[in-house]
This record gives structure tokens, sequence and C-alpha cells, in this order.
């Protein structure tokens, strides 16, 4: 498989204390990878050495298959990035900030009308930045990452601090970019409620380690729902359950099944009832990968 992004026992330690331990990161071509972790758990930290913006103590980073120690500059020109808050001149239009980086990258003009009609400032390229709302500043900000067509697009907490409307227009365009351009992007966030509306790979990264690396699909199927059923007596019930070959867990005043397959859950019932137990109420309870992440974050801090 061709990985854009693989490193290999990556760590940064500030004095005795390990930032980032041990990170081994893959992410496939035409991926959008969701590097989640609290913060202070060294996602920065890592997306800075991903960005050749800070040395690791040890181990490697490749990008493109090539590594970013030896062939660093090469190698960036095929990254855009949006690290914390998009710089810009305020006293300058979206278009005259794109055309000072243009310069710099060395693109055909025509390339930045391109970008901001991608990012949705066209009717803007020629207001004044310092007018804009913080979401207008943020998409600015992916216009400039993507001026000189990178392969890479690594996104450090792209939809912090936006209102819903910025935040849901920020996923739609990050959603485009493989699909229409090819490009692979990395963004991360503490919130995986956001990440999971946009990622096809998860990370999860907690006290500087990897504790989770997998498709968004695998997280989800850990966090399957149960039914639960509210019953007079939860340890018979249990007992009953685990007679008819049905695993169930008890839960204080009720009893839990893994099941949520309508007719697998009618015979069980039905059953219970020809047992002679009373139910109260059946109800279907969702796991919500928030609740995952939490639980394995603190899994860890536990460890």
């Amino acid at each position: 498989m061709e990985y854009i992004v693989e490193t290999n026992q990556l760590t940064k330690q500030f004095g005795k204390e390990k930032a980032v331990d041990g990170v081994e990161i893959r992410i496939p071509k035409g991926e959008i990878y969701g590097f989640l972790g609290p913060n202070g758990a060294g996602k920065t930290t890592t997306i800075r050495m991903l960005l050749g913006l800070m040395r690791p103590s040890s181990g490697s980073v490749h990008l493109f298959g090539k590594d970013l120690k030896n062939n660093r500059i090469a190698i960036l020109k095929r990254v855009g990035s949006l690290v914390e808050n998009p710089s810009y001149y305020p006293h300058l239009t979206a278009y005259e900030n794109l055309e000072a980086i243009r310069k710099i990258v060395d693109v055909p003009r025509a390339r930045m009308k391109e970008v901001l009609k991608l990012v949705r400032l066209q009717d803007a390229a020629n207001k004044k930045v310092k007018g804009f709302s913080l979401g207008m500043k943020q998409r600015l900000g992916i216009a400039a990452a993507l001026l000189h067509q990178p392969e890479l697009l690594i996104l450090d907490e792209p939809t912090n601090g936006l209102d819903p409307s910025g935040i849901i227009e920020m996923r739609k365009l990050i959603k485009q970019l493989p699909e229409k351009y090819g490009i692979t992007v990395v963004i991360s966030s503490h919130l995986l409620s956001e990440v999971d509306q946009m990622a096809t790979t998860v990370g999860v990264i907690s006290k500087g380690k990897m504790i989770f690396q997998d498709s968004i699909e695998a997280m989800r199927r850990i966090a399957q729902a149960s039914i639960h059923l509210r019953v007079n007596d939860p340890k018979a019930v249990h007992q009953a359950l685990l007679v008819y070959g049905q695993k169930a867990d008890i839960k204080e005043n009720s009893v839990a099944i893994q099941t949520t397959a309508d007719e697998e859950v009618a015979s069980i019932v039905q059953y219970l009832v020809e047992q002679g137990f009373a139910i109260y109420r059946v109800e279907e309870e969702k796991r919500s990968l928030e609740n995952i992440f939490l639980e394995m974050t603190k899994e860890e801090q536990i460890r």
C-alpha cells in the first residue's frame, strides 16, 4: 500500500517529558485522516514534526515515501498546511493576500481565482480581510494552503471557534478535496463528533502515545448500540437469557443485550414473558463515538 504519511517511532522529548512517544502513523493516499486527542495529548507537536517545523528527538517522518530529514524542501513543496490561526494582512483584500503568497510559491495568477472559487470566497475577493468573519478567514487560510496545488493538506483544528454554519461549510470543503482533487487530508481535532462526519481513517493519541488507529467504520463498530430491558427481576432474567443462549449484562434495574435486530428482540421479549417475567420497558442505548473516545483516553490515563 502507498502511504502518503508514515512515521516510525516518532518521539519528541522536552526535558524529561515525552510530548510524543513512539508514534506510528500510516495514512494511505486519498484518505481524510482524523488525528484525535484531548488538548495537550501531543497532536500539534506531532503535526509540527510532520511539517518539518520541529525536529524529532528520535524516530522518522516519511512523506510520499521519502525521508523528510533528507528531502525537506522537495517534500514540503507538495504539502499545504493550516496550523493554528491563519496569518494574513488585514488591510489587504483576499485577492491581494493570495497575490503576496503566489509570488513566493510561483504559480499562475489564474490559480488565485480557482482557489477562491473552491473555498467559496470569489464574491469577497476584493474585500479587505479585516472585515471577514472567522469562518471566512479560515477558508482564506485554506485557499492559501491550496494555492500551490499540494498533494497533502494538514489542518490543525480547522473548525476551532467557528459557528455552526462555518463548521458545516468547512466540513463540505474538506470532504470534496480527496474526491475532486486527489488531495490526502490530515485533520487534527479534540472533537470526535466533528471528525466522525469527515474522516475515513482515525488515529487517537493520548499522553503522547497512539492508542487507536483504524477506519472510522472500525470505531463505529465499537460504538454498536445495545437493547436495555427494564424488568422485575434482573438477576433471574439474566440467568434465563443465558439458558436461552443470549449473552446479557446486568445494569442496575435492567438487563442489556447486544442484539438490535427487531425479530430477535421480539423473540427474546416473548420468551421472557412466557417465563413469567414482567417487562416494563424496552430501550435502545446508543454509545456515541464521543463516549468511546472518552473511554479510550480515560483508560490510557489510568494506566
